[in-house]
């Protein structure tokens, strides 16, 4: 076989897969793998980095979500107290006309008694300067004040216009705020001589215990609860008939209240007489 005549020092032929590759490479460009990054949004866009501010916002709109949930617990609290004191301040806004004539009367009548013991007061006071503080009028004027304390303060019998109230308490539901609720609605509307049970009321008088068990002054009571009180029987009744008062009280503890006018009645229960421990009389 005869080969074709090459130049001095040329390189035999390579094979012809060789020959392609280098041809191949020499044309092509150069792919050398560069690592790089996955382009950013926003560098895509041509603008710089923002910084992440995701945890900052999300801090402050949990800030604002609290501060909004504690507002409204606020207001809500504000609002259900302000219906409380509505519905148990402002009953008479519901009452019936009959029972605001009813509450007027008795309003009335207690301003015209005060203006009365005003007057008589102001009249003693005029004797005793006259008649000097050795006379016999100042002598009688201390004993009427004297019986008039005692009818005050329970030493003492008492007799005169009034009402019988009795409340009964068939599921000892009846608390003792209740009867303390009556004796404030009572004495508020002039009741000058009280008695609960058998027990005379003065100012020291106290309910304790529980519904069923209730005590005055320590002396266990049990229902029907009878409450005698002498004063005027029409400011009385209405007192202890005004809408949200004592009555409701009662009805809601599922109980009833009775209540009688009368025109004579006598209190005759006494309390023991203390001696005070600290308090002297002044002169």
């Amino acid at each position: 076989m005869v080969e074709p005549i090459r130049p001095p020092g040329s390189a035999p032929d390579a094979p012809a897969e060789l020959s392609a590759q280098a041809a191949s490479a020499q044309t092509a460009p150069d792919r050398t793998a560069v690592p790089q990054t996955a382009p950013r949004p926003d560098q895509d866009r041509g603008q710089e980095p923002v910084p992440d501010q995701a945890g900052p916002d999300k801090r402050q709109r949990l800030v604002s979500h609290l501060l909004i949930a504690v507002l409204c617990l606020s207001l809500g609290f504000a609002i259900i107290i302000q219906v409380r004191r509505t519905q148990d301040g402002d009953a008479l806004s519901t009452a019936r006309p009959q029972d605001l004539v009813a509450i007027l009367d008795g309003v009335q009548r207690r301003e015209d008694e005060l203006m009365a013991e005003i007057a008589d007061l102001s009249e003693s006071l005029n004797t005793l300067r006259r008649g000097g503080a050795s006379s016999a009028q100042a002598l009688a004027e201390a004993q009427r004040r004297a019986s008039t304390l005692g009818i005050l303060a329970g030493t003492a019998a008492a007799t005169g216009p009034g009402i019988v109230l009795t409340l009964a308490d068939p599921e000892s539901a009846i608390t003792p705020e209740v009867l303390l609720g009556a004796l404030q609605e009572l004495r508020n509307a002039g009741a000058e001589a009280v008695q609960v049970g058998q027990v005379r009321i003065g100012v020291e008088s106290a309910f304790t215990g529980q519904a069923g068990g209730i005590l005055v002054d320590g002396t266990p009571i049990s229902a029907p609860y009878v409450i005698r009180a002498i004063g005027d029987p029409p400011t009385l009744s209405a007192a202890m008939n005004i809408p949200g008062g004592v009555g409701d009280t009662v009805r809601r503890a599922n109980g009833t209240m009775d209540l009688t006018q009368s025109d004579s009645m006598t209190i005759s229960v006494l309390r023991p007489v203390r001696t005070p421990t600290f308090a002297r009389p002044v002169g």
